[in-house]
Order: structure tokens, then C-alpha cells, then sequence
């Protein structure tokens, strides 16, 4: 006689676990079915924001164009005498790349590439080795390129149009 009662409570328990696990089922399939429902009104939904944002948002969603900045001879790197305060000679080598978005600037880049390397020549002829040292030295000089490249794009086809320049491989010694 206890043997059919622990049958029947185990029967019941085993019941009672399975409705638990279907009503936590069915909880979790309504909270997904909810969030994702929330997710698509408010990322589908059509807010009126202002067309600058709508613009930010375009250029981070395309692709980003890396184009390499070359000398006249085709080479991909800078090579310059810095001043220094010590009396030596000191040289720095760089690896430039252009970062835009837009495939215009990328072309116009390359169309207008001796004017963008003779300005960045003359740039870095101008450094002075001991501050280029310093990281702060080597960031306030990638900010100064990038100006220089911007302000040149601007001139050219009326639109900065570069993100940033990046130095790939920079040596000094």
C-alpha cells in the first residue's frame, strides 16, 4: 500500500515539473517575442530625427576606405632629415594612409596625391626630433597631417572628406 502511494506522488510530482517547465517555457518565448517586438517599433519606426543625424548615422554605417599616401616615385613612405638640438642627424620614416568613407575623396586623393605628399614633406621636415619622442609629439603630429589633408580636400573638392590619417609604420633614429 505505501509503495502505490509513493507511485502516486511521484506521478503527480513528475505532473507537477512538467507544467513548471512548460509555464517557464512559455514565459520565456513571451518575454523574447516581446523584446524583440520592441526592438523592430523602435528601430523601425520613422522619428523625424534631424537629417544630421540621419548623415552621421549613414557615414558610420559605410565602409571605411583606407588609401595609401605615395611619394612621386610610387614609394609608400616618407623619409626626412628632423631637426635636432644635439647636432646629429636624425631621420624619420613613415607609412601614410588616408581613412574616409566616401569613395569620391578616395579618388580625389589619388588625383591630387604630389600636392597632399609635398605639403606632408615639408611638414615633417619641419619636426623637431626630441618632441617626436613623446607620444604626445607623435599624436600632435598625426593631428597636424590630418589638418594639412583636410584643408587640401576642402580646397579641392569642397569637403574635408578625410577621417583621419594614420601613420602604419613610423622609425626614427
Amino acid at each position: 500500500m505505501a509503495d502505490k502511494e509513493e507511485a502516486a506522488d511521484d506521478e503527480q510530482g513528475a505532473k507537477g515539473s512538467k507544467k513548471k517547465l512548460i509555464i517557464i517555457l512559455v514565459a520565456v518565448t513571451l518575454l523574447l517575442l516581446g523584446g524583440g517586438g520592441a526592438t523592430a517599433f523602435f528601430l523601425l519606426s520613422g522619428d523625424g530625427g534631424s537629417d544630421g543625424e540621419a548623415q552621421q548615422i549613414e557615414a558610420v554605417k559605410r565602409e571605411a576606405i583606407y588609401t595609401k599616401v605615395r611619394t612621386l616615385e610610387g614609394k609608400p613612405s616618407f623619409v626626412v632629415t628632423l631637426q635636432s638640438s644635439d647636432g646629429k642627424r636624425h631621420y624619420m620614416q613613415a607609412f601614410i594612409e588616408a581613412k574616409s568613407r566616401d569613395p569620391v575623396v578616395d579618388e580625389a586623393l589619388k588625383l591630387h596625391m604630389p600636392l597632399i605628399v609635398a605639403r606632408l614633406n615639408a611638414l615633417f621636415a619641419t619636426q623637431a626630433f626630441e618632441e617626436l619622442q613623446t607620444l604626445e609629439g607623435k599624436q600632435a603630429l598625426r593631428t597636424e597631417a590630418t589638418a594639412l589633408v583636410q584643408s587640401i580636400m576642402q580646397e579641392k573638392i569642397g569637403q574635408p572628406g578625410v577621417e583621419t590619417i594614420l601613420f602604419t609604420n613610423f622609425v626614427m633614429q
